[in-house]
């Protein structure tokens, strides 16, 4: 019997030591080591603003409002440069085309890198750094959307949809960023938060379901022959439009002045439970049930849970909010959105890309497991934590889970992007 030759060299010998020059081996290393590092640093910071709610133990001087410095970094800090990193790991593929070098990255990713890190100094120095931050920011993300909107171009490939619809969102995401500029500027603080909720629709709601429409799919009948791949058009514009509409909502609501009308929280409300049933229809039809025996499935699945959960929660808390004429549940069903469907997704897919693609099997393992439902559990708490007899302290103990989960996750990323792949290939 003749013996198999394996398409790959030997496994070069390496001592497996962190390097920075490892980081741009890859692009996904690049882009997840930074994001990584602006997510935790942003996270240490907002725990200690939530900290000093509790226990006053000498405030920092402070320029810009907290919640906004949080809701900025939160949706346009962290989140661009993991998309950076998956859409020139993926993208190539999906179009056909020759993937850029990682380090053709690294100049956007330093600017992306340098301007969080000025708004993070801007909510205590104020202006000077803040909107000079969000102008790097903004730089080095055309940068990204640039480069991708060349591969795009130079694709021939019949089906270039989802990238086109990351590519227009990213372009959104950079629109957001100027525009967030222009309000401090003018010291319009109730638009820029206008602003910040709008990005989570228009730039980072269009990402993620524009991936998941291809993707998840495509994973859970690899897995699980027994689904098949499921992924029609309209599914996709109707997630797109609901995006869409949200953002109208948002922007009728402001421009509202004293709030929205009774009669606009009940169009909206009645609109966002009929998305949510829509989205939780749509778990079930992609195999929720069978993909929960896989672990690195059944995190995506239960992020696509959250997107209908989220919607049902978003709706009740208008509806439910009627009579006084605000919505209910504060900022918890929003963090339904953000913490439990962006969360869980980002937690899912950075662990499958980092495995896949770092010489790893592709597979959750115990840590990386409970750190999910560790995740899932700070979502809960920063759900119901209008209903604790003392708020502020309900957003401390769900702050604390939530570096908990993310924390040790992090730091173990971290130190696989700066280290050469265990099976020794390139990458």
């Amino acid at each position: 019997m003749p013996a198999r030759i394996s398409p790959f060299p030997p496994a070069a010998p390496h001592d497996g030591r962190w390097h920075w020059r490892t980081l741009w081996q890859a692009p996904h290393r690049l882009g997840f080591a930074a994001a990584m590092a602006v997510l935790l640093v942003a996270s240490l910071w907002w725990g200690w603003m939530l900290l000093l709610r509790v226990w006053p133990l000498g405030l920092p001087s402070l320029r810009l409002a907290p919640i906004l410095v949080h809701g900025v970094v939160m949706t346009l800090g962290f989140i661009p440069l993991f998309v950076a990193g998956f859409q020139f790991t993926a993208g190539p593929k999906w179009l056909a085309v020759a993937a850029p070098p990682a380090q053709a990255l690294l100049p956007p990713v330093v600017l992306q890198l340098a301007g969080w890190l000025a708004w993070l100094f801007g909510g205590h120095w104020g202006m000077g750094w803040a909107v000079p931050g969000l102008a790097l920011a903004a730089t080095g993300q055309a940068w990204v959307a640039a480069r991708f909107t060349v591969l795009l171009r130079c694709s021939r490939v019949e089906d270039r949809w989802h990238a086109a619809i990351i590519a227009v969102a990213a372009w959104m995401g950079v629109v957001h960023l100027v525009a967030l500029a222009l309000a401090l500027m003018g010291e319009a603080i109730p638009l820029a938060l206008v602003v910040v909720r709008s990005a989570v629709w228009l730039y980072v709601i269009p990402v993620f379901v524009a991936a998941l429409h291809r993707l998840v799919p495509f994973f859970t009948s690899s897995a699980l022959p027994m689904v098949e791949v499921w992924r029609p058009w309209w599914v996709l514009i109707v997630l797109l439009a609901a995006a869409v509409a949200e953002a109208t909502f948002e922007w009728g609501g402001w421009l509202q002045g004293q709030g929205p009308s009774r009669g606009w929280m009940l169009s909206r409300g009645l609109f966002e439970l009929v998305v949510g049933s829509i989205v939780l229809w749509l778990a079930l039809v992609w195999g929720l049930v069978q993909a929960l025996s896989i672990r690195l499935l059944a995190m995506l699945h239960l992020g696509v849970l959250w997107l209908g959960l989220a919607y049902c929660l978003l709706g009740a808390a208008q509806l439910l909010g009627l009579r006084q004429g605000v919505p209910l549940l504060g900022l918890g069903a929003w963090h339904a959105l953000t913490m439990g469907f962006v969360g869980s997704i980002l937690y899912a897919m950075v662990t499958r890309v980092s495995c896949g693609h770092g010489g790893r099997k592709l597979l959750a393992d115990d840590a990386t497991w409970w750190g999910f439902w560790a995740l899932q559990l700070a979502v809960v708490l920063r759900v119901g934590s209008a209903a604790w007899p003392n708020e502020s302290l309900g957003l401390l103990l769900a702050m604390l889970v939530w570096l908990g989960a993310l924390g040790p996750w992090g730091v173990r990323l971290l130190s696989w992007y700066g280290r050469p792949r265990p099976d020794g290939r390139p990458g």
